[in-house]
């Protein structure tokens, strides 16, 4: 956010204002600082004077949208609140819900008393309150609030309307997690170190509490509102943790007594239709809701029982991340093309290569889509199906009743299929089907967990796939990676990393121009950490004349990876050099991600 400009703090001092926030004062601040004109000023007043309002005097200003005199550019709420906080010698904070503990927020002032008073605690420690306020000329609650919690209070100025906001949703959901505990009692669930108490309740909590409710409804549209790509309930010895993962990384969300953790997974359960009563096995199923944009979201359900009870994950399939075009995936120009050309043949294999949790069925799904069309039949065999997708005929496979993957692919095949997706080839029967497949006139995708593109080849005749019939089959292979991409915010121009450290990285291909690497700094938008989002890496290995004389030749993995680059496949670590170069993720974040050249 652009800073504007800086308060004299002799004329604070001089003039010291006391009360309620009033906007004709702000106007007039504003234009003694220079943020805004005379002009503006003028017009400001003009357009606020035509009707009263209630609105807080910050909202009442952004809502008009005066424009800065030094860019033209609208003054928007955060940056009237942040210029307020400098006018009030307070230092300004941007809430994030993720880092406030809400349920220590909640013991320290009721929420009738933050409503009147308009403030709202965020961060309470041994020794102080840090309290949210955007009346920082108001103090006259500090010293109740100091008594009552015994702390000491430190003010901060913060978004009129997040503080709204936010007051309403943390103190609600308070409320309901002590209801839940109240209609509860002490019933901890299960555990290998379970603690008798005498003369304390075991009344276990009803799944349909209405207290319960409440908490897994705000569980999921928080999680949503967060960029949540999966939710964790975990037990604890004392209570239950949630935790959200966010761009590839886990944020401690909420804390919770046990009676209630047990019960928000009862409930969960319920509504996915797995056995309630069952905690000794893990579990797995599934639920579509929808977001606050009304966009239905399905989320597949796993539970697993641990030392202090049932853990259960969440995995959110969200409409908008899903289903991605190539360039949304993180395809380069390159690569996008040769992976177009490749998915329009009739028939043969194509693999999409990665380590759990590297973007492989966001890929595949998406690609599924841009070719599920009214003429194809498109048939899937998963474990376990991840998205409904009503463009595919989905399978779940079933071990308990001997149905595998070779099982469904053999079925598939009497389903007239056109195009056929197999979760994943982990053995000869699986390969050797899907062969099968692609030899009879079907276009067949996969997967594999290997570290790179030229492994899959050398993994499946690993397997006992004869090298004339992969000769026969194989079309390509994709490897992918994610990596977390630089906030657009708060990204800096890097003149410390050295080129030769980012040329050696990937050697003995060389960079062309336009090297310019970012480094990441952090802002409110990402949560301080310099990233927001994820990107793909890729490296696409096309199956040409020269590679299936090589293997042929039963060839080693690193004679297969010279043939791929000679014809046009890009390494993970050289695609990755070429997004840093582009200002888009940095080089820490490559090497971490992605295996080292040969």
């Amino acid at each position: 956010m652009t800073k504007v400009a800086e308060v004299s703090t002799e004329r604070a001092a001089a003039a010291p204002y006391v009360g309620p926030l009033d906007w004709r004062r702000m106007v007039q601040w504003l234009s003694e600082d220079k943020v805004i004109t005379r002009e503006e000023a003028q017009r400001t007043i003009a357009r606020c004077s035509q009707a009263e309002s209630s609105q807080h005097a910050l909202v009442r200003l952004a809502n008009v949208a005066m424009e800065r005199a030094s860019d033209g550019k609208p003054l928007d709420i955060e940056a009237l609140s942040e210029y307020l906080a400098r006018r009030a010698g307070l230092p300004y904070l941007r809430i994030d819900p993720l880092k406030v503990d809400v349920g220590r927020v909640a013991d320290t002032m009721s929420a009738t008393y933050a409503e009147r008073h308009k403030v709202l605690p965020v961060q309470v420690t041994s020794k102080e309150v840090v309290v949210a306020t955007a009346e920082p000329f108001i103090d006259d609650w500090v010293a109740e609030v100091e008594r009552q919690s015994r702390r000491t209070v430190r003010r901060v100025v913060s978004n009129p309307a997040d503080i709204h906001r936010f007051t309403a949703e943390f103190f609600a959901l308070a409320k309901s997690v002590r209801a839940a505990q109240k209609a509860g009692g002490a019933g901890g669930g299960s555990s290998f170190e379970q603690l008798v108490e005498l003369g304390k309740s075991n009344k276990q909590l009803d799944a349909n509490d209405q207290g319960v409710v409440k908490v897994v409804d705000w569980l999921w549209q928080y999680a949503f509102d967060q960029r949540a790509s999966d939710i964790h309930l975990e037990p604890r010895r004392e209570q239950g943790v949630i935790r959200f993962r966010i761009d590839g990384v886990l944020h401690p969300v909420y804390q919770m007594p046990m009676g209630v953790h047990n019960a928000m997974i009862s409930r969960i359960k319920l509504l996915g239709r797995i056995d309630v009563v069952e905690k000794r096995r893990p579990q797995d199923g599934r639920i579509k809701t929808r977001n606050q944009r009304g966009d239905e979201v399905e989320m597949r359900l796993s539970t697993l029982p641990t030392a202090f009870g049932e853990k259960m994950v969440m995995r959110i399939f969200d409409p908008d991340n899903a289903v991605k075009d190539l360039d949304a995936l993180g395809f380069a120009p390159h690569d996008a093309q040769r992976w177009e050309d490749l998915v329009k043949r009739p028939h043969g294999i194509i693999l999409v290569t990665g380590p759990t949790g590297s973007g492989k069925t966001t890929t595949l799904y998406s690609t599924l889509k841009r070719v599920a069309t009214e003429e194809v039949n498109v048939s899937t065999v998963e474990d376990p199906i991840e998205m409904i997708e009503p463009s595919f005929n989905q399978t779940q496979v079933q071990p308990q009743l001997d149905f595998n993957f070779a099982e469904g692919l053999r079925a598939l095949m009497r389903q007239d299929p056109d195009i056929i997706m197999v979760g994943e080839i982990r053995d000869l029967e699986t390969a050797e089907m899907a062969v099968q497949a692609a030899l009879t006139g079907h276009l067949v995708f996969s997967t594999l967990h290997t570290n790179d593109a030229p492994s899959a080849i050398t993994r499946l005749m690993e397997l006992g796939v004869p090298p004339y019939l992969l000769n026969a089959t194989i079309l390509g292979v994709l490897a992918q990676r994610l990596v977390r991409t630089l906030c657009k915010q708060c990204k800096q121009k890097d003149d410390t990393t050295d080129r030769e450290v980012l040329m050696g990285a990937v050697k003995p291909w060389k960079l062309s121009g336009g090297y310019q690497p970012y480094k990441p700094v952090g802002c409110v938008d990402c949560r301080m950490s310099g990233f927001r989002g994820r990107m793909g890496l890729y490296e696409l290995l096309t199956v040409s004349e020269a590679l299936k004389e090589k293997i042929n030749q039963a060839p080693s993995i690193d004679m297969l990876r010279r043939q791929a680059v000679q014809d046009g496949m890009r390494p993970l670590r050289l695609a990755g050099a070429l997004r840093v170069a582009e200002g888009l993720t940095t080089l820490e974040e490559v090497l971490t991600a992605t295996p080292p050249l040969e």
